[in-house]
């Protein structure tokens, strides 16, 4: 019996925790680590989501906010730059993608860091 719903679950596509879509197999797909590599992450400690949503995070927050206040899902979510998104994007089909510009601070954060 466990084997029967083992794969019962394999045949299920994945559910992206950002947004509650189905990641669909063919859609563009991302494993993010919760705490950033560079930060002392692992590999033990990431979750699949859509390309869209993980390329979202990382247009909004740095690797510092990630490991400091936004190492799991629920505190993603709850963030009001991200609510926005995750609201938007949830009205489109699993397999949407379009490109992820930083967001206007982000962009400014990082030219302030380079000069």
């Amino acid at each position: 019996m466990q084997a029967v719903e083992a794969w019962a679950a394999s045949r299920q596509p994945a559910v992206c925790p950002l947004c509650d879509r189905p990641i669909l197999p063919g859609t563009r797909q991302s494993r993010h680590h919760l705490t950033p590599r560079l930060k002392g992450g692992t590999h033990k400690g990431t979750v699949l989501l859509h390309q869209i949503c993980h390329s979202a995070i990382h247009a909004r927050f740095s690797e510092t906010e990630l490991a400091r206040q936004l190492n799991d899902v629920a505190a993603l979510r709850s963030d009001p730059r991200l609510t926005e998104f995750i609201a938007w994007v949830k009205t489109k089909p699993p397999e949407f993608h379009a490109p992820t510009r930083k967001t206007r601070t982000e962009r400014e954060r990082q030219r302030d860091k380079h000069r």
